[in-house]
């Protein structure tokens, strides 16, 4: 399997934005979190997860009879790498896309479907522009977006901090010439969406 698949498959997606600045925490607290996952399907899982080493175990104590483990993220496991982008094909590619908007989605109308949810006091923010850039304008912005999100994916909860949920869609678009007279329209291009959950 390889490490885009692993990663994104969509109910190991969940788990991984689940661990993403909670800390720690066991299957059974997983499985809180997650409630419509089938618990077998769950402990799958995060065996598939652990046994990558995409996470570890901090944790071990015995709850009537059996090891219980608490689990967070490893960072540097938890990224499709450049080597690994590079050996994607076009469907590779399509698959994780549709793996990732599916889980995109998923989270969008759990959020939805709560009945605290308010999108306008909550923040709920989606939006998509265009901009025209070099490819050292581009590794920039790139490198810009990414410390702005791993700067603050440290925090933990309390201090009034609610979970946020920050999503990254770049696509190339190579319609329009130059100067940019066929795409003055500003659609297409980069993605980004972030959801209050």
């Amino acid at each position: 399997m390889t490490t885009a698949n692993l990663l994104l498959h969509p109910v190991r997606l969940r788990i991984l934005q689940a661990l993403v600045g909670a800390g720690p925490l066991t299957t059974a607290q997983l499985r809180e979190r997650l409630p419509d996952i089938p618990p077998a399907t769950m402990y799958r899982h995060v065996a598939a997860l652990a046994k990558a080493e995409v996470l570890e175990v901090v944790d071990e104590r015995r709850v009537r009879g059996t090891v219980e483990r608490s689990y967070r993220i490893r960072q540097d496991g938890a990224l499709v790498g450049e080597e690994a982008r590079t050996s994607m094909t076009r469907e590779d590619h399509r698959q994780a896309f549709t793996a990732f908007s599916g889980a995109l989605m998923g989270d969008f109308e759990r959020y939805l479907s709560r009945d605290d949810a308010e999108p306008a006091d909550d923040g709920l923010l989606y939006r998509q522009g265009s901009v025209w850039l070099t490819d050292e304008e581009f590794a920039e912005l790139v490198e810009d977006l990414e410390k702005a999100v791993t700067s603050r994916a440290r925090t933990t909860p309390g201090d009034g901090r609610k979970r946020h949920i920050v999503s990254l869609v770049v696509v190339p678009d190579g319609e329009g010439g130059a100067d940019g007279a066929d795409r003055a329209d500003g659609a297409d291009g980069a993605s980004g969406s972030g959801s209050a959950e």
